[in-house]
């Protein structure tokens, strides 16, 4: 009876502290810790909104980059860090594959980390060589079997997105594909313009500009709705039912951050989606915004942990 008096008292004064903490946060300033290098679209994200939650509340916001194992370096270090709303994670979908990829990840994301919101998504679109002479994902699956070998899917590498929407193009319409893994967006995409690979699934953003140029042809989008960016082109789950895979962009904190802090992190976020420089990236990434709860965030996040682990296992796809 006693040791539930004091785990009763020990609650009822974290709440209170916890509730102190928020009315005076931030006292300081916050640091956004970016899993990957400089000059990605998830660095841009982390340096605009770092930008606007400077704005709002008025204490330094500093993007640190912390590369490594896939994004799994940096999400260590927030998980890792005190819950007190001063080290923040943006992240990818990495996090999500990463659980899989990486048996031994020394965190777990659904019980270390606190996700705040999904600012945005961005889907992947399948993206043909111009000589290949299908116009559907339907005859491509037919060509691929009448093809000798398969047809080559490049990829950003083993285990991004890219990789892991050709494994489940795979599993999904049993295409006879074989992956090509290159070191990164730009490789890729010049390997599918050269003809080495038929066909990839690069993100809309990085494909948009050799669509305009009619290097490469769009046939269909991963996610379950049509891209904004590109309203006319089909789903692949309008063929495929079940179908759903996308980049997207995730906040997080430290797990046992008080909800206050939670809170106003997604209020001042979901404003910041509003702005033009927000909106103006979000349209030339080619991203879905979203804005989502931190309930519908972490739901979010252990779905997407089921569903590619699942299609990482049934393919047998290891990290790099």
């Amino acid at each position: 009876m006693r040791n539930v008096y004091r785990l009763t008292v020990f609650a009822a004064v974290s709440c209170v502290a916890g509730a102190a903490c928020a009315q005076d946060y931030p006292a300081r300033s916050i640091r956004i810790v970016l899993p990957f290098a400089a000059g990605g679209g998830t660095d841009i994200l982390a340096r605009v909104l770092a930008q606007r939650l400077q704005e709002a509340f008025g204490q330094t916001v500093l993007v640190d980059n912390r590369a490594g194992a896939g994004g799994s370096i940096g999400a260590e270090i927030v998980a890792r860090s005190a819950p007190d709303g001063y080290t923040l994670l943006m992240t990818t979908s990495a996090i999500a594959s990463n659980v899989t990829l990486y048996p031994k990840l020394p965190f777990d994301p659904r019980r270390d980390l606190i996700a705040v919101t999904q600012p945005g998504s961005v889907p992947a679109l399948l993206t043909l060589h111009p000589s290949v002479p299908v116009k559907t994902a339907q005859d491509l699956v037919a060509l691929s079997k009448k093809t000798r070998g398969g047809l080559n899917f490049g990829s950003n590498g083993g285990g991004t997105t890219s990789h892991l929407a050709g494994a489940m193009f795979q599993q999904f319409a049993g295409a006879t594909l074989v992956h090509i893994p290159y070191k990164g967006a730009a490789p890729a995409m010049n390997a599918l313009m050269g003809g080495e690979t038929e066909m990839a699934f690069p993100g809309v953003n990085s494909a948009i500009p050799f669509l305009r140029a009619n290097k490469v042809r769009g046939i269909a989008v991963t996610t379950k709705r049509r891209s904004a960016v590109l309203p006319d082109v089909p789903t692949l789950d309008s063929i495929y039912p079940g179908f759903d895979i996308s980049n997207w962009f995730l906040l997080f904190v430290p797990g046992a951050t008080p909800a206050a802090i939670v809170t106003r992190l997604h209020s001042e976020t979901i404003k910041a989606m509003q702005h033009p420089d927000m909106k103006s990236f979000m349209a030339r990434e080619g991203a879905d915004p979203v804005g989502s709860t931190p309930a519908e965030a972490a739901a979010f996040v252990a779905r997407e942990i089921e569903s590619l682990g699942k299609v990482i296992r049934s393919a047998g796809v290891k990290a790099e």
